[in-house]
């Protein structure tokens, strides 16, 4: 078969969205049935559900102990928010961006917080900064997985143990895919609706005991709206780490995750989840290996991501193309796809250099990748014999 023959085989699920991220396989509406709808979430009922969350959470992702989980408002983008605006100030802090939701905190960090001591390490997207300049005297704020790059930390050994300052690590894309090394991390955030393909609305929030202790002895010198507040007289609110939430969950979407999480642990927990994850990045880089015109956004393969995979164009005619008309072949890419009903969702997101970003999380099935792979060269032999003519 050629690249330019409509392929006839196509892929059981073709939700390749980065967020909110394709169901679990098997799932339907009826893995609601038992949610508790119409009940308080401080009835016996809704609260041993978000309790059932809380600790199948904990022990898939191994947690220690003495470290804190907790339901926050707003997606991972509210547990960020309330980690920054609740810790940072107490001394200088270090920000690593790569990508746009890095890039997004040290806008906050810089111009919302308007803290004075400020130092930006910044990377191209397909990159990583140089961690080694890293001052862990400092707080340290970072994402562990860049969603819109499709790059990773390769590991936290770069984490000082000895360190003085907290690390922060925006960590949505890559809980449930990737080891993330507790003890190096003090402020730990997700979303439901990524690795696991929960729904959207709500956040997760993990806690080091060193980061409990910078909340009760430290207080910002901004106002905290109600939402992002986590002390009380100096104390921490430790009923937020127990599911009594901040503001009210959808019963609905805690059913969703728990019956993500319960099969987590049918298929073998946190192992099984990332082998899950690594499989689909093999499948697309044997395809890439191969490929005239598909490169990865991350080159270099050690910190490349396993879940948001990005893919850009390295076809001759496509550099000589106007960045206008990259952007609008890359567009037709995708469009293309999504109107075959093989793949939707998967254009680079908008900050993003124009390509294509595949999720490969641990619910996306391999067999589904290895039938993307034939449409995704039909397509672009389309976009090529449009766009070529061009330069």
């Amino acid at each position: 078969m050629t690249a330019s023959e409509r392929p006839t085989v196509r892929p059981t699920v073709s939700h390749f969205s980065s967020g909110p991220c394709a169901k679990r396989p098997g799932w339907t509406v009826q893995a609601l049935a038992d949610a508790a709808i119409g009940r308080s979430h401080r009835a016996k009922v809704g609260k041993n559900k978000l309790a059932e969350l809380l600790d199948k959470s904990r022990a898939i992702l191994g947690l220690p102990d003495d470290y804190l989980i907790g339901i926050v408002p707003a997606s991972d983008t509210g547990a960020v928010e309330m980690a920054l605006w609740s810790l940072l100030g107490e001394r200088g802090v270090d920000m690593l961006a790569w990508e746009s939701f890095g890039e997004g905190w040290v806008t906050d960090v810089a111009k919302q917080l308007k803290l004075s001591d400020v130092r930006v390490f910044k990377a191209d997207y397909g990159k990583l900064p140089d961690l080694s300049q890293v001052d862990f005297d400092r707080d340290v704020v970072f994402t562990w997985n860049g969603t819109t790059s499709g790059v990773r930390v390769p590991d936290g050994d770069w984490i000082k143990d000895d360190r003085k300052g907290l690390v922060i690590a925006d960590s949505t894309s890559a809980v449930f895919a990737m080891d993330i090394p507790w003890k190096k991390t003090d402020v730990v955030t997700w979303s439901w609706q990524k690795v696991l393909g929960g729904e959207g609305g709500h956040g997760m929030l993990v806690l080091s005991p060193r980061a409990v202790a910078r909340l009760e002895s430290y207080k910002p010198a901004w106002p905290l709206p109600k939402i992002f507040r986590m002390t009380k007289g100096g104390k921490l609110i430790d009923g937020i780490f127990k599911g009594e939430t901040i503001n009210t969950p959808s019963m609905l979407a805690v059913e969703d995750q728990i019956d993500a999480l319960r099969w987590a642990e049918q298929i073998g927990g946190l192992k099984a989840l990332k082998a899950r994850s690594e499989a689909n990045l093999k499948a697309l880089e044997a395809w890439v290996g191969k490929s005239s015109w598909a490169g990865f956004l991350a080159e270099d393969a050690k910190v490349r991501s396993c879940t948001s995979i990005c893919l850009k164009v390295k076809a001759p005619f496509f550099a000589k193309l106007s960045a206008d008309d990259q952007a609008a072949a890359a567009k037709k890419l995708a469009s293309l796809l999504e109107k075959e009903g093989v793949a939707m969702d998967i254009g680079a997101y908008r900050d993003a250099p124009p390509g294509l970003r595949i999720w490969g999380g641990a619910t996306v099935e391999t067999s589904d990748i290895e039938k993307l792979t034939p449409w995704l060269d039909w397509a672009f032999t389309q976009v090529e014999a449009e766009f070529a003519a061009k330069v």
